[in-house]
């Protein structure tokens, strides 16, 4: 029995309206920093129920293009409004979790063999990391790029084969989550302070301290929007 006449998803409403709000950006010109109408306006003039221009906003949020300011409007955080297909967003959230618990078990293991094993190399790779990460977020940037090497350097400073195997084996979705934590309004300089934590605790040659030190910012990782959005609401 063939399934190909199967009924159809219809698409809903507040992608509709992100169609939408993305076309009346690009025809108006609007850059990072404008604001968009209210919600209140967007649905007089859409036609629809202020629910469905509220859930397109959130997408929008969820995906770091608009920041939504209690009491102030929302504001473009880009210079469009050009966001992924919604099928996409719901089935990176659907695998987040997974890969959260995924680098907490690994990187606080790594952290605490980096404590014990680092050397001098090791530990001077980290530091310019931490540079590089420093310079990004001067440059109005989210500093990918620099937690990247960062936390490349630790797993490096572990000597594990295995372990940087396990890691690799994962890299394209720690990336995801990387960039998920990053997005979120001041994480940059928050991400930053806790590395330097952690770096400390190598540095001083403290498995514990690393391995607490790790958890707590991976914890602070998997604090992000697209996690508290529910694409079924």
């Amino acid at each position: 029995m063939t399934d190909a006449l199967r009924p159809m998803a219809r698409q809903r409403l507040y992608q509709q309206v992100l169609e939408r709000l993305r076309a009346y950006a690009a025809e108006g010109g609007l850059r990072a920093g404008d604001r968009l109408p209210p919600e209140r306006e967007l649905a007089r003039r859409l036609g629809i129920s202020r629910a469905s221009v509220k859930q397109a906003v959130v997408v929008l949020e969820v995906q770091g293009l608009v920041e939504v300011r209690q009491g102030g409007g929302t504001y473009l955080l880009r210079d469009e409004l050009d966001a992924e297909p919604v099928e996409r967003l719901v089935e990176r959230r659907r695998r987040l979790p997974d890969v959260l618990d995924a680098r907490e078990a690994l990187e606080t293991k790594i952290a605490e063999l980096a404590a014990e094993r680092r050397t001098d190399e090791d530990l001077a790779a980290m530091e310019s990391a931490l540079d590089w990460m420093e310079d990004e977020i001067e440059s109005d940037r989210h500093g990918t790029e620099g937690d990247r090497r960062f936390h490349e350097a630790v797993t490096a400073a572990a000597h594990s084969p295995l372990l940087a195997e396990f890691m690799r084996s994962i890299a394209d979705q720690i990336g995801e989550s990387r960039a998920e934590s990053l997005r979120q309004p001041g994480r940059p300089r928050r991400s930053l302070a806790q590395h330097q934590r952690i770096l400390d605790a190598i540095v001083a040659g403290n498995p514990r301290a690393a391995a607490t030190a790790m958890r707590r910012h991976l914890r602070t990782v998997a604090q992000v929007r697209l996690l508290s959005w529910n694409p079924d609401d």
